[in-house]
């Protein structure tokens, strides 16, 4: 593998891959990154599938064109469940996805009463149904799809006011209790999901484990692009938002404390 440092593009419909990003450069912090915030289309939970495949893939052509990266993470659950197979025979880049993490889940999990918690567009897929089918090693998986949570991730993120009731109320439903056994694991489904950690545990009402996908995804690029060489220098990290609006100072100060900075448009 080259030891050269790589150029790694991460995308995401907004700022949930930010979770995502922060796992990767753990491990190579060697790397020049691309994150890439498509704004204009945020969240992509809400477009028929047809249009955000035509729109990331679009995009993506674009992006490749002009950053050149050797590796693209798609940081996105929906974007991933829907477009990647897409993404992987029209380009020659490689391309890392985010899937819901439900083996790994299941496999923890000693009540056997999971949740996956995700978009509304994430847990109606068929393919998160196939994991569950596959990998679920005969747990009670619960699927709550989420209208608001990604929403409420950027507005925290943001530096707005989010009240906790309104992200209780979004998790309420993965916390099921049944033959005398509760739910114990619930898999964050969305990147966005991590960046409410904290409120998830504080919120919950019963102590269970969140599963974050986003170190396994870290591993993953490693795998593909090889771990930092002994004698790598510093990498560099750019932001871009697709709608080329300028972050406000709070937006500002969130990107800082992942290492980014916001630069010219797409």
């Amino acid at each position: 593998m080259s030891t050269a440092a790589p150029r790694i593009l991460v995308l995401d419909s907004g700022l949930g891959g930010l979770t995502v990003y922060r796992e990767v450069t753990k491990l190579r912090p060697d790397a020049h990154y691309v994150y890439v915030a498509d704004d204009v289309a945020f969240p992509y939970g809400r477009l028929p599938e047809d249009d955000l495949s035509s729109r990331v893939v679009g995009l993506m052509g674009q992006l490749i064109d002009v950053h050149r990266p050797d590796l693209v993470v798609i940081a996105c659950n929906t974007a991933s469940t829907i477009v990647l197979a897409q993404l992987r025979e029209r380009f020659a880049v490689r391309f890392v996805g985010t899937v819901p993490a439900i083996k790994p889940a299941c496999a923890a999990s000693q009540t056997r009463l999971v949740s996956v918690l995700g978009t509304e567009a994430t847990v109606t897929r068929e393919y998160t149904r196939k994991l569950i089918a596959d990998f679920g090693q005969g747990c009670d998986v619960t699927l709550v799809g989420s209208r608001r949570l990604a929403v409420l991730a950027e507005a925290v993120l943001r530096g707005e006011a989010v009240e906790d009731a309104d992200i209780a109320d979004e998790i309420a439903p993965c916390f099921v209790a049944r033959g005398g056994l509760r739910t114990d694991t619930v898999v964050m489904a969305c990147t966005h999901y991590p960046l409410l950690d904290r409120q998830f545990s504080r919120l919950a009402p019963w102590p269970v484990t969140f599963v974050d996908p986003a170190p396994a995804i870290a591993r993953r690029v490693v795998d593909l692009i090889g771990a930092r060489p002994a004698q790598a220098g510093e990498g560099s990290a750019d932001f871009l938002l697709t709608s080329g609006k300028p972050a406000n100072a709070t937006l500002a100060a969130g990107l800082a404390r992942f290492g980014l900075r916001q630069t010219s448009p797409v």
